[in-house]
């Protein structure tokens, strides 16, 4: 659950992000995020996993308290929280297995526990053939589907996808949405931030609108309020 309660954001260098924005994402929803390029999407989502703290107002993400969490438990809010972006970030020296299981290292987990969990997700994402391949002998979607299976495979109550479509054809686009909307009828929140109105067109989501740091529209036809401002 993600909730924003009249939250601002102000730089340093006295740009101010986010003007009171309040809104809120129940577990299991599928939202998406529009706005331009300025608007505070970024800020949003910083402020979900802890990158950056607000100036006022409320955050709760999970029920954790950002205008109040300590740093030491800033890991602990973002294993429930999976990021997948738009350049993939993956391990070039790493195979596709090496990449996932990675992200399960990084916690702790234990060998039993990777070699049964790994496998799991690379079927989900449609990778299971792929595993001992390098990111560079994988297309793009290819690439993208290893960063949401890493993202997936702490199994997070979340996932947010920044641009994940950025850096793709139209065809492998609509194959990355697909794949978000099946991890989320499993039971997973899924928060995608996008520009591309053709794709939010062609599924029926929640869509909230941002712009000059503020909440514009709210809703399942959010963009078409976008579009008009």
């Amino acid at each position: 659950m993600i909730e924003f309660k009249d939250v601002v954001k102000s730089y340093v260098e006295g740009n101010t992000a986010l003007q009171g924005v309040s809104l809120h994402i129940d577990d299991g929803e599928f939202v998406f995020l529009v706005g331009p390029s300025g608007s505070g999407k970024s800020t949003v989502i910083k402020l979900i996993t802890g990158e950056t703290k607000l100036t006022e107002g409320s955050v709760v993400v999970n029920d954790f308290h950002l205008e109040s969490i300590r740093d030491k438990d800033i890991p602990y809010l973002r294993r429930t929280v999976g990021v997948v972006f738009q350049d993939f970030r993956l391990i070039a020296n790493k195979t596709v297995y090496e990449n996932v299981a990675f992200a399960m290292r990084v916690i702790g987990a234990r060998d039993r526990e990777i070699r049964k969990r790994v496998p799991y997700v690379l079927e989900l994402v449609g990778l299971e053939d792929k595993a001992k391949r390098h990111p560079g002998e994988l297309s793009g979607g290819e690439q993208q589907r290893v960063a949401i299976a890493r993202a997936l495979v702490n199994n997070p109550s979340m996932i947010i996808a920044d641009e994940p479509t950025g850096n793709l054809d139209p065809a492998r686009s609509y194959e990355i949405m697909l794949l978000l909307e099946e991890i989320n009828n499993l039971g997973t929140t899924v928060l995608v931030v996008t520009h591309e109105r053709e794709l939010v067109e062609r599924f029926t989501k929640r869509v909230i609108a941002i712009d000059d740091g503020r909440i514009i529209s709210d809703g399942m036809d959010g963009y078409y309020h976008y579009e008009e401002q």
